[in-house]
């Protein structure tokens, strides 16, 4: 069975929610239909429907950027004629000239599941301005690509919010677009006029390739959905000297560095509980980022039982057998990272600094797990009265 997402059904039977209005959008790559129809094309063509503006997250509206915190700048859609406004530049959400031909902006972006995807902080800060400006939003729902059920993770202390992290969630929410937009709205000092738009079909249980629609790359570096199903973990790599995969062809399922024995990293990581997952030792070249035209050694990850892995603790175990094995040539990245420039980028990714400071004390990797329970719990509160489905 196939589901349809919310911009499937939205086009199907919910125009009438835009009747009269002039619509912005707020779309990326990956905002189609399973006929691979992008919402931007559709809307503007569409004779019900009267688009005046479009905004682009990390990336851009239509893919603009490869690398991540690389800013893009408005342009003028060359199919449409429209102003294409960048939400990933000296401005993070709508400003009043962005939204003044607008009178509902719908949002349609695909998420992958884990708080640091910037996606879901660019809808967090239109839900904002949106409420200041006393403005319609509706978001259209999208699977979850690592199921709806699975939570991983601390959770976010409010003294780390950054772009990677503006609400209090754990790594892995295990929610969808839509409900986040709720779980975000009920945080929001001024609420927003809020619709949101549910998919048909989708069940929490579901990962991706369960849900019978296409795969298209949110981002650059997102490639395939079993990149998504290791991403919660592995962008911890981006704190570090390690590369993550950056300019490969399965980045975030590799990593390395040039002074690893990648034979040793996995009998490292063997001798952890990790279910679900192969090691394999690899060389690589990075083409771009970190290591650029360097061989590095390191590992990939195979992903054998979907149900069975934990991506955060399986990224946090490669993280500290990086450093065991890495002594002083390991080291933390430097800021800035995401907007932020007074703290480091693994604290900042991590939305606190007391997981560094575990790993750099060699706590055991159980021990720090047993550590995000309280939080974990507080978050399951909140976020069940957010659940679609």
């Amino acid at each position: 069975m196939t589901v349809k997402s919310g911009l499937e059904v939205f086009l199907e039977d919910r125009l009438y929610m835009v009747k009269g209005d002039r619509v912005g959008v707020v779309a990326h790559p990956a905002s189609v239909t399973s006929r691979f129809e992008h919402i931007v094309d559709l809307f503007f063509r569409h004779p019900r429907i009267e688009l005046t503006a479009i905004m682009g997250p990390q990336h851009g509206a239509r893919g603009e950027t490869q690398d991540n915190m690389v800013e893009w700048q408005d342009y003028r859609d060359p199919l449409t004629g429209l102003p294409v406004y960048s939400l990933y530049s000296q401005t993070r959400r709508p400003t009043e000239e962005m939204l003044s031909d607008v009178d509902v902006l719908v949002i349609d972006l695909q998420d992958v599941g884990a708080r640091y995807y910037t996606f879901i902080h660019t809808m967090a800060l239109v839900m904002e301005a949106v409420a200041q400006m006393h403005k319609r939003v509706i978001v259209l729902d999208r699977p979850n690509p690592i199921n709806g059920i699975d939570i991983e993770g601390n959770l976010l202390d409010p003294r780390y919010r950054s772009f990677v992290g503006w609400h209090p969630l754990v790594i892995r929410h295990a929610m969808t677009v839509a409900e986040l937009a709720l779980y975000f709205d009920s945080e929001l000092p001024e609420r927003c006029f809020l619709e949101v738009v549910g998919m048909q079909g989708w069940k929490r249980e579901m990962f991706f390739r369960d849900t019978g629609l296409p795969w298209i790359f949110p981002s650059p570096n997102m490639p395939t959905e079993e990149t998504a199903l290791v991403y919660p973990g592995m962008c911890l790599l981006e704190g570090t000297n390690v590369s993550e995969g950056r300019g490969t062809t399965r980045p975030f399922e590799l990593s390395g560095a040039p002074w690893v024995n990648p034979h040793e990293l996995v009998e490292l990581l063997q001798g952890e509980d990790l279910p679900g997952a192969v090691f394999r030792p690899v060389h690589f070249t990075p083409t771009f980022h970190k290591w650029s035209d360097q061989m590095v050694a390191g590992v990939q990850i195979h992903v054998q039982d979907r149900s069975a892995y934990r991506p955060f603790r399986t990224g946090l175990a490669v993280l500290m057998a990086y450093r065991k094995l890495g002594g002083a040539e390991f080291k933390w990245a430097d800021p800035p990272y995401e907007y932020v420039t007074d703290r480091l980028p693994i604290d900042i990714i991590c939305g606190t600094d007391r997981i560094r400071h575990q790993i750099e004390q060699q706590v055991p990797l159980q021990d720090i797990e047993s550590g995000w329970e309280e939080g974990r719990k507080l978050f399951e509160t909140r976020r069940n009265k957010c659940l679609l489905y």
